[in-house]
Protein backbone atom coordinates (compact mmCIF):
# COMPACT_ATOMS: atom_id res chain seq x y z
CA UNK A 1 0.00 0.00 0.00
CA UNK A 2 1.53 3.35 -1.01
CA UNK A 3 0.90 6.98 -0.04
CA UNK A 4 -1.59 7.57 -2.75
CA UNK A 5 -3.78 4.44 -1.79
CA UNK A 6 -3.65 6.22 1.58
CA UNK A 7 -5.24 9.11 0.01
CA UNK A 8 -7.23 7.55 -2.28
CA UNK A 9 -9.28 5.79 1.37
CA UNK A 10 -8.99 9.12 2.75
CA UNK A 11 -11.08 10.56 -0.08
CA UNK A 12 -13.33 7.62 0.12
CA UNK A 13 -13.86 8.29 3.86
CA UNK A 14 -15.02 12.07 3.54
CA UNK A 15 -17.11 11.52 0.89
CA UNK A 16 -18.97 8.36 2.73
CA UNK A 17 -18.94 10.24 5.86
CA UNK A 18 -17.15 6.86 7.40
CA UNK A 19 -15.95 7.70 10.62
CA UNK A 20 -13.58 4.69 10.66
CA UNK A 21 -11.99 2.13 8.10
CA UNK A 22 -10.00 -0.66 8.43
CA UNK A 23 -7.96 -3.02 5.98
CA UNK A 24 -6.57 -6.30 6.76
CA UNK A 25 -4.14 -8.12 4.63
CA UNK A 26 -2.43 -11.45 6.99
CA UNK A 27 -0.95 -12.64 3.68
CA UNK A 28 0.97 -9.36 3.36
CA UNK A 29 1.45 -8.59 7.07
CA UNK A 30 -0.20 -5.18 6.24
CA UNK A 31 -2.99 -3.73 8.52
CA UNK A 32 -4.66 0.05 8.56
CA UNK A 33 -6.85 1.55 10.67
CA UNK A 34 -7.94 4.98 9.67
CA UNK A 35 -10.23 6.73 11.88
CA UNK A 36 -11.24 10.29 12.17
CA UNK A 37 -14.04 12.48 14.51
CA UNK A 38 -16.59 13.70 12.36
CA UNK A 39 -17.75 16.70 14.78
CA UNK A 40 -14.74 18.31 16.94
CA UNK A 41 -14.44 18.46 19.93
CA UNK A 42 -14.62 22.43 21.62
CA UNK A 43 -11.45 24.30 20.90
CA UNK A 44 -9.89 21.93 19.01
CA UNK A 45 -10.41 23.83 15.25
CA UNK A 46 -11.63 20.29 13.83
CA UNK A 47 -9.69 16.64 13.56
CA UNK A 48 -8.62 15.24 10.40
CA UNK A 49 -8.21 11.61 9.38
CA UNK A 50 -5.91 9.85 11.19
CA UNK A 51 -3.65 6.81 10.20
CA UNK A 52 -2.76 4.07 12.56
CA UNK A 53 -0.59 1.68 11.61
CA UNK A 54 -0.72 -1.56 13.38
CA UNK A 55 2.12 -4.10 13.95
CA UNK A 56 2.41 -6.88 11.84
CA UNK A 57 2.47 -10.39 12.92
CA UNK A 58 5.96 -11.32 13.50
CA UNK A 59 7.92 -12.22 10.75
CA UNK A 60 5.88 -10.27 8.56
CA UNK A 61 7.25 -7.39 6.19
CA UNK A 62 6.90 -3.50 8.11
CA UNK A 63 4.70 -0.58 6.97
CA UNK A 64 4.77 0.60 3.57
CA UNK A 65 7.98 2.46 2.95
CA UNK A 66 7.90 6.54 3.37
CA UNK A 67 4.85 6.48 5.56
CA UNK A 68 5.22 7.65 9.21
CA UNK A 69 3.45 4.93 11.71
CA UNK A 70 0.77 6.25 13.85
CA UNK A 71 0.88 9.73 11.35
CA UNK A 72 -2.08 11.83 12.43
CA UNK A 73 -3.70 14.60 10.55
CA UNK A 74 -3.98 18.42 11.81
CA UNK A 75 -7.45 19.92 11.34
CA UNK A 76 -8.09 23.41 9.82
CA UNK A 77 -9.19 26.17 11.81
CA UNK A 78 -11.89 28.44 10.21
CA UNK A 79 -12.90 26.00 7.81
CA UNK A 80 -15.13 27.60 5.27
CA UNK A 81 -17.92 25.78 2.71
CA UNK A 82 -16.40 24.53 -0.19
CA UNK A 83 -17.95 25.83 -3.46
CA UNK A 84 -19.19 22.09 -5.27
CA UNK A 85 -16.84 20.39 -6.89
CA UNK A 86 -14.00 21.94 -5.63
CA UNK A 87 -11.41 19.11 -3.15
CA UNK A 88 -8.98 19.72 -0.81
CA UNK A 89 -5.52 18.91 -1.38
CA UNK A 90 -3.98 17.76 2.04
CA UNK A 91 -0.56 17.46 2.82
CA UNK A 92 0.84 13.84 2.15
CA UNK A 93 3.64 14.04 4.68
CA UNK A 94 5.42 16.55 7.59
CA UNK A 95 7.87 19.07 6.05
CA UNK A 96 8.52 22.36 5.06
CA UNK A 97 6.57 23.20 1.86
CA UNK A 98 7.97 25.05 -1.40
CA UNK A 99 6.26 26.18 -4.37
CA UNK A 100 9.17 25.75 -6.65
CA UNK A 101 12.41 23.83 -7.04
CA UNK A 102 14.32 26.36 -6.20
CA UNK A 103 14.12 30.17 -5.23
CA UNK A 104 14.88 31.96 -8.35
CA UNK A 105 12.00 29.21 -10.14
CA UNK A 106 8.84 29.84 -11.26
CA UNK A 107 6.41 28.18 -8.93
CA UNK A 108 5.29 24.62 -10.05
CA UNK A 109 1.55 25.68 -9.62
CA UNK A 110 -0.51 29.42 -9.48
CA UNK A 111 -4.26 29.73 -8.96
CA UNK A 112 -5.60 28.65 -12.01
CA UNK A 113 -3.14 26.33 -13.07
CA UNK A 114 -4.85 23.18 -14.81
CA UNK A 115 -3.68 20.00 -13.20
CA UNK A 116 -3.55 16.87 -14.19
CA UNK A 117 -2.86 13.17 -12.39
CA UNK A 118 0.63 13.76 -12.92
CA UNK A 119 0.78 17.35 -12.43
CA UNK A 120 3.70 18.12 -9.64
CA UNK A 121 1.83 20.81 -7.27
CA UNK A 122 4.34 21.82 -4.79
CA UNK A 123 7.79 19.91 -2.74
CA UNK A 124 8.24 18.98 0.76
CA UNK A 125 11.11 18.81 2.06
CA UNK A 126 11.78 16.27 5.02
CA UNK A 127 14.75 15.26 6.58
CA UNK A 128 16.59 16.66 3.58
CA UNK A 129 15.00 15.04 1.43
CA UNK A 130 13.07 17.10 -1.49
CA UNK A 131 9.48 14.97 -2.46
CA UNK A 132 7.57 16.38 -5.51
CA UNK A 133 3.88 16.28 -4.61
CA UNK A 134 1.53 15.02 -7.60
CA UNK A 135 -1.99 16.79 -7.93
CA UNK A 136 -3.47 12.98 -7.96
CA UNK A 137 -6.51 14.42 -9.53
CA UNK A 138 -7.21 16.91 -12.87
CA UNK A 139 -8.69 20.43 -12.23
CA UNK A 140 -7.78 24.10 -11.74
CA UNK A 141 -5.69 25.25 -8.63
CA UNK A 142 -8.65 27.36 -7.11
CA UNK A 143 -6.40 28.58 -3.84
CA UNK A 144 -2.99 27.79 -2.39
CA UNK A 145 -3.56 27.70 1.35
CA UNK A 146 0.04 27.40 2.32
CA UNK A 147 2.77 30.36 2.38
CA UNK A 148 6.42 29.37 0.67
CA UNK A 149 8.73 28.22 3.07
CA UNK A 150 6.05 27.35 6.01
CA UNK A 151 6.16 23.65 7.50
CA UNK A 152 3.41 21.60 7.39
CA UNK A 153 1.75 18.56 8.69
CA UNK A 154 0.04 15.12 7.49
CA UNK A 155 -2.87 15.92 6.14
CA UNK A 156 -2.86 19.91 6.65
CA UNK A 157 -5.00 21.49 3.16
CA UNK A 158 -2.91 22.94 0.58
CA UNK A 159 -4.33 23.39 -1.87
CA UNK A 160 -7.88 23.76 -2.92
CA UNK A 161 -8.89 22.09 -6.16
CA UNK A 162 -12.21 22.50 -8.76
CA UNK A 163 -12.27 18.98 -9.95
CA UNK A 164 -13.66 18.39 -13.68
Amino acid sequence: MDLSDIRKLVRLMEKAELSEIEIDDSNQGLRVHLKRQLTAPEGTGGVGPVVQWMSPPTGAPGPAPGVAPGASAGGESGAKELAPGTEVFASPMVGTFYRSPSPDSEPFSEVGTRVDDESVLCIIEAMKVMNEIKAEMRGEVVEILVENGEPVEFGQPLFHIKTN
